[in-house]
């Protein structure tokens, strides 16, 4: 391995990213290390860590790989690996157009949550496909102190609980994660939001994302609150055959979010490349031993 490995650092309304090229899959990234990477304090920093790989190259993606050159590997700032990220895909597109391996227009990220189109526009936006969302039954309750609330569940490829409140200060300091009940609704974790209204089809919302805490911008959960927002306000675009576009304000910005007739959601926003650098090799392989 060489002595240094190249990174960046970006973000999506401010939910950040250390991305780690690396076509061919030979860097070894165990959790212990990605948590190291994405430390605050002692690593570079970020909510969570965008491993850029051909899809050919690796065993998660290769099935994929005739319907999408490159696999987003993403893993949780805690070093968990997660299956999805919306704001993570628009800062991967935007870091293979920065890297000159894609333009303008239209490609293909392979996820563990599947194949997800983009569009990158002229005016800097990076619009994701998100897929369909699945709205599992069942009455499901999120918790904070002495308040409790009901939440809707909705999974994006990811899970998440949404939470309709009065005051985005009623969700606490969101350091750990928001109990819920009951325990089967979730079993491997899950991505909560305390959404408010801010006006005729406009929310905004704060997030504890599972394995990072609290985000600054969370984008399959702010799919997942509109597409909830929407069933709350009685919008169904499968049965009305007209679609919901919600503007969700989040903690670092602000994204619109799409639900189309065929079940089809897109998301817009900003991705930034905000700086390039190394990684010590030797630093790296210490805390992979």
């Amino acid at each position: 391995m060489s002595t240094r490995i190249a990174f960046l650092k970006g973000h999506g309304t401010e939910n950040d990213f250390v991305i780690v090229p690396d076509p061919e899959n030979v860097i070894d990234l165990p959790p212990a290390a990605v948590a190291a990477l994405c430390d605050r304090r002692a690593g570079i920093g970020g909510d969570g860590l965008l491993h850029v790989v051909r899809s050919a190259e690796h065993p998660e993606a290769r099935d994929m790989a005739g319907d999408a050159e490159w696999f987003m590997d993403y893993r949780n700032g805690d070093g968990s690996i997660a299956e999805m990220c919306g704001n993570g895909v628009r800062v991967f597109a935007r870091y293979l157009q920065h890297a000159g391996y894609v333009t303008e227009g239209d490609l293909a990220v392979a996820t563990r949550g599947g194949v997800k189109t983009v569009h990158i526009a002229k005016d800097g936006d990076v619009t994701v496909g998100m897929g369909k969302a699945r709205l599992p039954e069942g009455d499901v309750t999120v918790s904070v102190g002495e308040r409790s609330w009901p939440a809707r569940n909705v999974n994006m490829g990811n899970p998440h609980a949404v939470a309709f409140v009065d005051d985005l200060a009623h969700a606490g300091d969101l350091y750990s994660p928001p109990p819920f009940s009951p325990a089967s609704a979730y079993p491997d974790g899950v991505n909560v939001e305390f959404v408010v209204d801010r006006g005729p089809r406009h929310v905004a919302l704060r997030v504890h994302e599972r394995g990072a805490g609290e985000t600054r911008s969370c984008g399959t959960g702010a799919c997942a609150v509109a597409v909830a927002a929407a069933r709350r306000d009685g919008a169904d675009p499968a049965a009305t055959g007209a679609p919901a576009t919600y503007t969700v304000d989040v903690p670092g910005g602000t994204l619109v979010i799409t639900e189309r007739p065929d079940g089809e959601i897109e998301m817009t926003g900003p991705a930034v490349i905000v700086a390039e650098g190394e990684i010590d090799a030797q630093w790296l392989e210490t805390l992979a031993l």
